[in-house]
Formats: structure tokens, C-alpha cells, sequence
């Protein structure tokens, strides 16, 4: 086995890896596009810094790849682990040899702890993450959103008195990126967290904008509604989807927050159904939407079912102590 950082050479072996482990463990969800992978890998998310590795078996093919994701501008204390193995050679060491140089490069970087996700419904994640030492930090709950479902209820979005809604495509109006950016911060600590290690980010409209450029980067298209406090003019509440331009029938629920002070007026579930509307005014082939709520989340997740997603499986981000 030899384990090397990842060369432009070997990124389209490194995505066949990806790819097929991804269809083996998830077959329901479209891997990423070769276009996007490498995004991922020369683009990395705005403040963070990324580490690839391979790992070649005794016969020279790639077989394992390693991302490593180091927050840089908050959660100084954590490394995110993306491992993946090709189903054919799993169960040959290659996984606890990419894992045990994750821990040498999270030390390397200052790090404490490694958060990892598997999916729960197949044993290989799960036991790998037991077997490391991991423990079990925060269940997640996939739902899918069959768009027919969607349409046979029948839904509409009545907005709150002293509310009105804002939608964009890719690029938020500048005079809402600062109660975006203060929105987007709170998410890592206004959702439950179970037992991992987190605290909020910090993102400005600086960051806020570079992500909204990472997003294109990838080959994606954003769909946003914002609920706008009319006698401030403040956006109190933010909703995304996300919509791969090369596999149009499916989309991704991204953020979906309430400034505290503006709960209980339902505009979660109104944004969310004015946002769906929206995107599939671009997107008449849309199908399906896929999303992840902590388990723990059961108003998001009430919301949710009332639109007619359907839970898929649960999924657990491991942490581990190093």
C-alpha cells in the first residue's frame, strides 16, 4: 500500500473511488460531477483548508482517498474527515491507514478532534468508526421530497402580517448580506449538536459572499427566499436550495433558519414552500430533494413531513478525541 497526496494526475481515479463508494453506500443520491469534484478540490469551502490523499494497493490502483477539511477562522479544534474506500477493496487496512494519517495531519494542525459521517444503514461506516475509537456525536436524519408528493397537497404560502418575502437566484441583494451573514453564523449553534465539539462560525459578508461563489464554483445553482421584517426592513429568515446544472431532477435543502425573535409566526414552513416554488419556476424537470435534520430537530422535521418528505435513513457524525 502506498499512500501519497493527491496529484492532478490521479483525480479522475480518486472521483471513480468516490463515485463508487458513494453509489454503494447512498445509491438513491447522485454523486457529484467530475466538474464539481475538482471545485471541491482546487475551490476549498471559504474559510477552510483541505488536505487529499490516495492511497494505492499492492497492484498500483487507486483504491482509497482521504479529504481532510481544517476549519481556519473558527472551530480551531477540529479536523472533517471525508474517507472513502472502493467496495472492492474494502476490508484490506486501507481505510485505517488513511485514517491514521488523519490523525497525524490533525495533530500537525493544531486539532483535537475528527468528525466523520456514515450512514447507519450499512455496517462498513459505522464499525470502521467504532473500530478508530470514534463515538457517536450527532444522529441525522435524510429525507427526500418527491415533487408529485409535494404538488398533491396542494400548499400555499401565506406570509405572516408585517412580513414580506425576497427571492434571488446565486447572488443575495446587498441590502440583506449582513442579516444573512449574522443568520448563516447562528445555524451551527441554533440546531442541535448533540455531543460534538462545535461552536458558531463566524461569517461576515465578505464569507457569506465567498460561499455564495463556492456554490457556483461547484456547478450549482442557488435558490433563496428570505422573509423581510417590514417595519425594519431586516431579512429575518432565510431558506436554500441548492440544484446541481448537470443532474437537473434533484436539489438539495440547504439552510432553513428563523431569527429567534421572529419564531412562532410559521415562516420557516413559508419560506420553505415559496422557495420550492421558486426553484421549480427554473427548474420544470425537478423531481426530487433530498435534505439532513438532526434527529434530535423535531420541529424541523415536523415542518417537514407537512410538506411530504419522506425519512430516507439516519446517518451519525462520529467524533473522535485525538
Amino acid at each position: 500500500m502506498d499512500i501519497t497526496p493527491l496529484s492532478p494526475t490521479d483525480e479522475d481515479a480518486a472521483y471513480l473511488v468516490n463515485q463508487a463508494s458513494a453509489e454503494a453506500d447512498t445509491p438513491d443520491i447522485p454523486y457529484w460531477s467530475h466538474a464539481a469534484f475538482r471545485a471541491r478540490i482546487h475551490q476549498p469551502w471559504p474559510g477552510h483548508t483541505c488536505e487529499h490523499y490516495i492511497a494505492r494497493a499492492g497492484d498500483g490502483h487507486v483504491a482509497g482517498v482521504l479529504e481532510l477539511n481544517f476549519p481556519t477562522l473558527d472551530n480551531l479544534t477540529l479536523g472533517h474527515v471525508q474517507l472513502a474506500v472502493h467496495p472492492s477493496r474494502r476490508r484490506q487496512g486501507l481505510g485505517r491507514a488513511l485514517y491514521t494519517l488523519a490523525t497525524e495531519r490533525a495533530h500537525a494542525h493544531g486539532r483535537s478532534h475528527l468528525i466523520a459521517p456514515t450512514v447507519d444503514r450499512l455496517p462498513d461506516g459505522p464499525a470502521f468508526a467504532t473500530a478508530m475509537g470514534a463515538t457517536a456525536g450527532l444522529a441525522e436524519t435524510r429525507s427526500r421530497l418527491d415533487v408529485a408528493d409535494f404538488d398533491a397537497l396542494g400548499l400555499t404560502a401565506p406570509v405572516a402580517d408585517g412580513y414580506r418575502l425576497a427571492h434571488w437566484t446565486d447572488h443575495a441583494p446587498d441590502e440583506h448580506v449582513d442579516d444573512l451573514a449574522y443568520l448563516d453564523s447562528r445555524l451551527m449553534t441554533d440546531a442541535p449538536n448533540g455531543d460534538l465539539a462545535v461552536e458558531a462560525e463566524k461569517i461576515d459578508a465578505t464569507r457569506f459572499r465567498q460561499s455564495e461563489q463556492a456554490i457556483v464554483s461547484r456547478n450549482r445553482t442557488s435558490f433563496n427566499v428570505a422573509a423581510i421584517h417590514t417595519e425594519t426592513g431586516r431579512a429575518i429568515a432565510w431558506t436554500q436550495l441548492t440544484c446541481p446544472n448537470d443532474i437537473r431532477w434533484q436539489a438539495w435543502q440547504q439552510i432553513t433558519i428563523v431569527d429567534p425573535d421572529h419564531r412562532g409566526h410559521g415562516l420557516g414552513r413559508t419560506i420553505k414552500i415559496s422557495n420550492l416554488s421558486y426553484a421549480r419556476s427554473a427548474r420544470p424537470d425537478l423531481q426530487a430533494i433530498d435534505t439532513f435534520n438532526a434527529s434530535a430537530n423535531a420541529a424541523m422535521l415536523r415542518v417537514n413531513d407537512s410538506l411530504g418528505f419522506q425519512r430516507r435513513e439516519t446517518w451519525t457524525q462520529w467524533q473522535a478525541t485525538i
